[in-house]
């Protein structure tokens, strides 16, 4: 089971007050919200990871790796 916390923070009383007029859930608004951008994130730091990858990657010659397997296997 995940653990929660409570995280708090200042909304001036106005917005709160028409959110809530609109029939927005502000807890879960602001929860949603956070766990998006969070994803959102998550992908964009995976992405710069993979691209820095990518330079690495291109310098593998795939065949000389599938010449290397199929030598291998031969000589079992």
């Amino acid at each position: 089971m995940s653990s929660y916390i409570t995280v708090s923070t200042k909304v001036r009383k106005e917005v709160v007050e028409k959110a809530r007029r609109l029939g927005i859930n502000v807890s879960e608004f602001l929860r949603k919200a956070l766990e998006e951008e969070v994803k959102r994130r998550e992908l964009e730091y995976l992405e710069k990871r993979l691209n820095e990858l990518d330079s690495v990657l291109e310098k593998i010659d795939v065949n000389e790796i599938v010449r290397l397997i199929r030598e291998d296997r031969e000589s079992r």
